[in-house]
């Protein structure tokens, strides 16, 4: 997979993608990443101006951005907009996302980019959150990293990824490693005992339980079994007492 980067600030990248996951898929060549620096296409290297109709803030120009897209871009990419006003990221964009063979995201900077940028290329607009930042270079990472680990060969066991948060729209069960104590507090008991039932199901109660307490709202867009009803029963009625 190819990734295209626009950004008035590439050096911003070179140290985050030169490491863990990321570093590991490039040198395997799962994964292909192109920095772009809109400046690059101006006489004077300014790529910004006042916003008219007056107001605080600068504004990144329509001009050294469409230059820029259309250097990296092809039919089949995929223009992605790091936006507040983009839909929020989640997993199950992520997953589409891996079916892309080449993603362009631009990265707004300032008080935001000409509006014309989107009527004319229509990207997709993304937002990795309900907050603002002072770019879109970490939204860019956040993406790149997300579709990464999801693609063939860059994980070690893709086991690990499959069991995830929000990979079956729940949490993740508590994880444990050794020591067995530690400050008084002792790994739970099942998961030392070498029965996988039992092992599956408490961590599947754990996940249920977890989901429930801190993000219900992902729940109505799972698949649940007969099995994880009776559980989920279990779970409020332990709340219920």
């Amino acid at each position: 997979m190819k990734f295209d980067i626009i950004s008035i600030f590439p050096d911003y990248f070179h140290d985050p993608l030169s490491f863990g996951i990321l570093k590991i898929a490039q040198e395997k060549g799962i994964i292909k990443i192109n920095l772009t620096n809109p400046r690059d296409y101006t006489k004077d290297g300014i790529v910004d101006d006042y916003q008219f109709g007056g107001g605080a803030g600068m504004v990144m120009k329509a001009e050294p951005l469409f230059t820029a897209i259309n250097q990296v871009k092809t039919k089949s990419s995929l223009l992605i907009m790091l936006t507040p006003q983009g839909k929020r990221l989640e997993q199950q964009t992520v997953k589409r996302l891996t079916g892309h063979k080449h993603i362009v995201i631009i990265c707004g900077r300032y008080k935001g980019i000409d509006e014309r940028v989107n009527t004319i290329f229509n990207p997709m607009q993304v937002s990795v959150g309900d907050y603002i930042l002072s770019g879109g270079e970490i939204g860019a990472l956040v993406i790149i990293e997300s579709v990464t680990r999801l693609l063939p060969g860059s994980m070690g066991n893709i086991d690990s990824a499959d069991t995830d948060s929000f990979e079956q729209d729940l949490l993740e069960a508590p994880i444990y490693t050794r020591p067995d104590l530690y400050h008084n507090i002792n790994v739970p008991s099942v998961l030392r005992s070498g029965h996988h039932k039992m092992v599956d199901r408490w961590r599947r109660k754990e996940s249920l339980q977890r989901t429930l307490n801190n993000k219900p709202e992902i729940m109505p867009h799972g698949i649940f079994t007969k099995n994880d009803l009776e559980i989920l029963l279990e779970v409020l009625d332990g709340k219920a007492s």
